[in-house]
């Protein structure tokens, strides 16, 4: 174990099987956090709790499709009902779609919202009353692209975008409950959210993406996670590239367009 900030406390996670999700309960429980992990793929959340396991954190692992209300409330009941009260929820399940706007279907608008907005709140909705009552803290993975444009990903950026303003609008609310609400924005990272990136038509985009600047790895997102709630930051905004397109972006937004643009957009040349 390698701290006691989080002794005892309860961590909801989404998207808890691998990459980030996975590194932050790994993080949380080595501080001696009872873990809750949610996500789809029954197989691979089966191995990362055995794995949770052996290195003695006290998990819980529950198959949940974030999109679907009815899992999310059943999955939550089952958290409270195992441990007793939820302190800190990680809203970190996410899709993502790199396809131009005009060759881009309803659909994979819709599906897009459904995971990374709407999937959110269907976790974040039951588990209010027992947060607001722990004085707890809910945690959103969003992205660079949800504070800034990004070429050839409308609907991700739309979907990340949404979240800022739905989550630090609840920070307005929750203020003087005492719960605290930080935005998680990293920049490129080491996972598997790519191998699963929808194209237009909803399939999977099997182009190779551009990566500007190094990646992060999953540990390194999960260290600046927990330092930012213990610290109580408001948004985190992690990477090299990401700090500087976060400022370039903000005061230099004609500039940002250009360079950004620049730099990814022969994804999509034919």
């Amino acid at each position: 174990m390698t701290g006691t900030n989080f002794l005892k406390k309860v961590a909801v996670i989404t998207g808890g099987a691998s990459g980030i999700g996975a590194a932050i309960g790994e993080r949380f429980g080595k501080d001696g956090a009872k873990i809750a992990l949610l996500d789809f793929d029954p197989k691979v959340l089966a191995a990362t709790s055995k794995r949770f396991r052996d290195m003695g954190i006290d998990v819980l692992d529950i198959t949940c499709d974030v999109t679907d209300e009815k899992q999310c409330d059943k999955a939550i009941k089952t958290v409270l009902k195992k441990f007793g009260g939820i302190d800190i929820l990680v809203n970190n399940a996410g899709i993502t779609q790199r396809s131009l706007c005009k060759d881009t279907s309803m659909k994979v608008y819709r599906k897009v919202m459904e995971v990374n907005f709407f999937g959110c709140l269907n976790c974040t909705l039951p588990a209010l009353d027992s947060i607001i009552e722990r004085k707890g803290t809910i945690a959103v993975t969003t992205s660079i692209a949800g504070i800034a444009p990004l070429y050839g990903r409308t609907g991700y950026s739309a979907s990340k975008h949404a979240l800022h303003g739905f989550y630090e609008s609840l920070r307005t609310e929750l203020k003087e409950s005492g719960v605290h609400v930080i935005m998680l924005c990293p920049g490129f990272t080491a996972t598997n959210l790519q191998s699963r990136a929808l194209d237009g038509k909803g399939g999977l985009n099997k182009n190779e993406r551009s990566i500007p600047g190094q990646q992060d790895t999953p540990e390194q997102v999960a260290e600046a996670l927990y330092n930012g709630i213990v610290k109580r930051k408001r948004i985190l905004v992690l990477s090299r590239t990401g700090k500087l397109s976060h400022t370039v972006s903000k005061f230099f937004p004609g500039l940002y367009e250009k360079l950004m643009t620049k730099s990814v957009r022969g994804e999509f040349d034919e």
